[in-house]
């Protein structure tokens, strides 16, 4: 039999893997795999178990929130395999499998996991940390994932990013210096993201248009400290219409792009925190692993 291992959080999501579990795995096995079940108890577990013995197995699917899938994918590219990796999310935001439209129905998710066919996407490189979907650093990163959904859906996208901003003396700022395709940018920067996916922190689209998960390209987004409210209402402005229309928002792709600053710059990766640096080099690892989605048609 062809041999799968099934790592999950049992906490993501409010627990509702506990009221599928017998399901999904009876579906795994009459699909011809020998299963492995291993519950993660404890933070980083989920890449420890992947990188010891992805070698292992013929399939591994991972169920629970973007970080578990983070750990799941950094496991395997710190293990120097390619196993194919299936993904049930389980989260409450669960952007990257937006992108990949995985179904929020973790049965339905299960079947492509197992049935589905394989798609190699990017995967990013933060220094030499893996990362699935998004790098980010400034204003809006700790309000994305520290918002609750309930606020999301009763502000609205607008009033949400403005929920982080209560004044123009609220806003840090950081000296970078960018160095990307032999262009360099030094200004004053509120927030920077360097995606590979069509949605963050729950909202679509925020990475722009045609987004391709396969390309070995960013997207990268950096917005300029404003110097007024109006420079700040137009930041808003752009950022709620999802229009490109302002000098003080840089917009563009990149496989390659490193960040320096005379301070240390805290990031988060994926939703969760990535460390405080003053020196980053973000690299597009094109096609690195194989994930599996919807067959199509």
């Amino acid at each position: 039999m062809k041999k799968l291992l099934f790592i999950l959080n049992p906490h993501a999501g409010k627990a509702q893997i506990k009221g599928r579990l017998l399901q999904i795995v009876d579906l795994m096995v009459k699909k011809g795999y020998d299963v492995t079940i291993y519950p993660t108890q404890a933070k980083r577990d989920a890449l420890k178990m992947v990188q010891k013995r992805a070698g292992e197995f013929d399939l591994i699917v991972c169920s629970g929130g973007d970080g578990t899938l983070d750990e799941a994918v950094s496991g395997m590219m710190l293990s120097g395999k390619k196993i194919p990796l299936g993904y049930i999310p389980a989260g409450s935001t669960n952007d990257f499998a937006n992108s990949l439209k995985i179904p929020k129905d973790m049965v339905k998710a299960a079947e492509i996991a197992v049935s589905g066919q394989k798609f190699a996407c990017d995967i990013g490189m933060f220094n030499q940390k893996p990362f699935v979907y998004v790098a980010a650093f400034g204003m809006f990163t700790a309000v994305s994932y520290k918002t609750r959904q309930e606020w999301k859906n009763i502000l609205g996208h607008a009033a949400y990013l403005l929920e982080g901003v209560k004044s123009l003396t609220d806003i840090t700022s950081y000296h970078l210096r960018v160095e990307c395709a032999g262009r360099v940018i030094e200004d004053e920067f509120i927030y920077g993201m360097i995606t590979n996916s069509n949605s963050v922190g729950g909202f679509k689209n925020m990475t722009g248009k045609n987004v391709l998960l396969n390309d070995g390209k960013f997207e990268v987004t950096l917005i300029r400290m404003p110097k007024n409210i109006v420079e700040l209402n137009a930041i808003l402005g752009s950022l709620t219409n999802l229009i490109d229309d302002t000098d003080l928002i840089y917009s563009f792709k990149s496989d390659c792009i490193t960040f320096l600053s005379e301070e240390n710059v805290s990031w988060t990766l994926d939703g969760e925190y990535g460390g405080s640096l003053h020196e980053v080099t973000i690299r597009n690892i094109r096609q690195a692993l194989e994930i599996m989605v919807k067959k199509s048609r």
